[in-house]
């Protein structure tokens, strides 16, 4: 899978958490709610984002294993997490943490999530969780992926996949131009055949409903304002980047789209989704 910067994520990391559905949240931490520990996988971890939205709503006594193939991002994810907690430590290869009450073993996994799948859900979790990631994968591989956990009867909670809805305002000529060819962009293969993109949260919920498991999804939008300034500035180059790549658009016409966008209030789509396995 093609990489991500530490520095992007971060900058992203406020819009992601402000976005996540807290119903869907919420029924998750009523879910694991009574246990004395919990156990979670969470694929494609970058630095390390998905623990700090969760550590606060699961049970006291926490292992985390964060799986990723860049070793920059595992080592960034272990640096960020260690500046985060109110006490921190390590522990031979992983990092103990303590939050509000709350700790965590963190072990940190370098893995090829094409061939290496199966070795992360061993020994089973008690939740597989990810973030961002499966518009990036493709369907083929979200039915084998929904195989593999409804063979070992794991849930799954997993937010901001993307949904292919962005609205800007104020609105511009280039928009359905630029939104088109970033979608084309979208579906070329990042190391797992070619991108589900913006049909990867249905893809989701067909396969695990395939499997009988109980489904839940709720949008989860980043709604990104004067305070996102930054952010809204580097989505619009990337975004603007990808449609020039794909042959959408000329380079002129991205360079003067992304230039009109600095200015502008976004709301880009996601879908946050709770799949749990039948009893």
């Amino acid at each position: 899978m093609s990489g991500f910067s530490p520095d992007w994520l971060a900058l992203r990391e406020p819009a992601d958490h402000a976005a996540r559905d807290r119903g869907l949240a919420a029924a998750l931490a009523g879910r694991l709610a009574g246990r004395d520990g919990v156990r979670i996988v969470d694929l494609g971890c970058g630095a390390g984002s998905n623990l700090r939205a969760l550590m606060p709503i699961l049970p006291a006594r926490q292992h985390w294993t964060l799986v990723d193939w860049d070793i920059a991002l595992l080592a960034a994810a272990r640096e960020r997490l260690a500046a985060w907690a109110d006490v921190a430590a390590d522990e031979g290869e992983a990092l103990r943490i303590g939050k509000d009450g709350r700790v965590a073993v963190v072990a940190f996994r370098q893995a090829d999530l094409t061939r290496d799948l199966a070795a992360c859900l061993d020994p089973a979790p008690d939740l597989v969780t990810a973030a961002a990631l499966f518009d990036l994968v493709s369907a083929d591989w979200i039915a084998s992926f929904a195989r593999d956990l409804a063979a070992r009867r794991l849930p799954l909670y997993t937010v901001l996949t993307y949904d292919g809805t962005e609205r800007w305002s104020p609105p511009h000529p280039l928009d359905g131009e630029i939104l088109a060819a970033f979608h084309a962009h979208q579906g070329r293969d990042k190391g797992f055949g070619p991108a589900a993109g913006p049909k990867a949260g249905a893809a989701l919920e067909q396969a695990f409903g395939a499997a009988g498991y109980s489904v839940d999804t709720a949008a989860s939008p980043w709604r990104l304002g004067a305070e996102s300034r930054t952010l809204i500035g580097q989505l619009a180059e990337g975004i603007a980047a990808a449609a020039v790549e794909a042959g959408g658009v000329s380079g002129a016409d991205g360079a003067a789209w992304a230039q009109a966008r600095r200015d502008a209030a976004a709301e880009v789509g996601h879908v946050d989704i709770l799949a749990w396995p039948p009893r």
